[in-house]
């Protein structure tokens, strides 16, 4: 027998599809590094024995139904769920407004298809997030990207974007996609201000949102904030997830859009729901669950992370480096003097034992070298607070070589 193995005619492939991802995951092995890269959900919150009960009730109660394409109860209470919480946060819509998925990062990928042909304008945030811009990548969108600040998106030049295209005759974009709440990665909120601002240049110039609003949960001043969907729900597509809140393998999302919108993506869905027996879990799980209690726990804990992240980057790194203080989420952005490369400093962290992950990923156009992201969720306290010393080290490293080299670094700002 040939055991051969042949290799594929790549040349068939589509021409939309990269020969490598938007990033690649930490390769370090070594159980002392420290992965202030991953962009996880902290292990310790999982609520593994509620989870375990209830997937023993799923097959116990729900039998051969729950295995079923249509499942049993579940899915109907997931949505029922989602509509409440939803409502909580201001939306209100009706069940058929809703779409589980796997995931909200399958949302954003549903959204760019339902709405992009090959050469359409879609236009982010700078930075944003990595998988969204390969989302809209394979789809043969044009990217174009606006800058944030501590208010989130700068609107004003978005506007001034639209007016330079409409006078110049250039095509205008088919989606804007926007994380307002805790932005992954610049941490960022959008002002209330900058929202309506937003929704109205949509409904002006005829474009969507796809508010990702995946943190929303992880609010940790309790000050909330109107959604762009509250706001426009004729423009707006709307995702959210279970990922930061229960545990990403669940991979569990939601989008929320006019009917006739759902009624499209659900085609794009090629008639399957989605997960249904985890669907049946869940909905055994957040039956029994004390949900707010639940939530009050991942907000200290992420916190008391985010706090400890800080103090740890003032005292190791100071008035070297720049961040604005991120309200909820999980990230913290890292900005160096404009002559540091971080993708360039990256192999000096790792031999230091420390990952993150370079701000060059976040940009369509592969520039904010002086960024990197920072992940305060994962990792304990400690190990925090040994990563950033790690990551000074590196930084201080990085600068001896570019002094010996003949590039001249701030020692600050």
């Amino acid at each position: 027998m040939n055991t051969v193995q042949q290799v594929p005619d790549l040349s068939r492939l589509s021409s939309r599809i990269p020969a490598a991802p938007s990033i690649g995951s930490t390769t370090v092995s070594q159980p002392d590094h420290i992965h202030l890269s991953f962009g996880f959900a902290a292990d310790s919150l999982f609520p593994l024995e509620a989870l375990e009960q209830s997937a023993l009730q799923a097959i116990r109660q729900d039998g051969t139904r729950a295995l079923q394409y249509s499942g049993a109860p579940g899915p109907r209470y997931i949505l029922d769920w989602i509509q409440r919480r939803a409502a909580s946060h201001g939306i209100q819509v009706g069940t058929a407004q809703i779409l589980v998925t796997n995931g909200a990062t399958q949302g954003i990928a549903l959204a760019a298809q339902l709405l992009l042909e090959p050469g359409d304008e879609v236009w982010v945030e700078a930075p944003t997030f990595f998988s969204a811009l390969q989302a809209f990548r394979l789809c043969g969108a044009s990217i174009q990207a606006f800058p944030i600040d501590g208010d989130g998106v700068q609107v004003d030049k978005l506007e001034q974007a639209l007016i330079g295209a409409v006078r110049e005759g250039r095509a205008l974009p088919k989606l804007f996609y926007t994380m307002p709440v805790y932005h992954n990665p610049g941490g960022v909120t959008l002002s209330l201000l900058r929202r309506q601002q937003l929704v109205d240049l949509a409904r002006k110039y005829n474009f969507y949102i796809v508010e990702d609003d995946a943190y929303a949960e992880l609010n940790f001043t309790g000050q909330t904030y109107t959604t762009l969907y509250e706001l426009a729900p004729e423009r707006t597509i709307y995702l959210n997830t279970f990922s930061k809140i229960l545990a990403p393998g669940i991979r569990l999302g939601w989008m929320i859009a006019h009917p006739l919108l759902v009624s499209r993506l659900r085609i794009l869905m090629l008639g399957s729901s989605t997960a249904v027996f985890t669907q049946e879990i869940v909905a055994h799980l957040l039956d029994q669950l004390d949900f707010e209690q639940h939530r009050e726990q991942l907000i200290r804990h992420y916190r008391s992370q985010r706090d400890s992240m800080v103090a740890a980057i003032r005292s190791e790194l100071g008035d070297q480096v720049r961040f604005e203080l991120p309200e909820g989420g999980f990230f913290l952005w890292l900005t160096f003097p404009d002559n540091v490369n971080t993708a360039e400093m990256q192999p000096i962290a790792e031999q230091h034992g420390v990952s993150y992950v370079a701000g060059s990923h976040f940009y369509h156009d592969h520039s904010g070298h002086s960024h990197l992201r920072l992940c305060f969720s994962y990792c304990t306290e400690e190990r925090l607070v040994e990563g950033i010393s790690r990551l000074a080290a590196a930084y201080r490293e990085y600068q001896e070589e570019q002094l010996h080299q003949g590039v001249d670094i701030p020692i600050r700002y």
